[in-house]
């Protein structure tokens, strides 16, 4: 199911995570070749992606809103 990224925060690791409009929680890395998000490493282009839609499984799954 397709959700909206509304805000984002960092994890243990270091790593951006996206918070999206179900209250669901998506990791959005840039580590190519796997994954080729280059706007996740810089602010302006993290706010640039704002409102853009992400595939959400948790929500596919049904599983409960996720937690800082």
């Amino acid at each position: 199911m397709k959700q909206s990224i509304k805000d984002y925060h960092k994890d243990e690791h270091d790593d951006w995570v996206a918070e999206l409009a179900c209250g669901h929680f998506q990791h959005v890395r840039h580590k190519p070749p796997f994954f080729n998000r280059p706007w996740v490493v810089t602010q302006a282009g993290r706010e640039s992606m704002l409102g853009e839609e992400l595939n959400c499984k948790k929500c596919d799954e049904g599983a409960p809103r996720d937690t800082k």
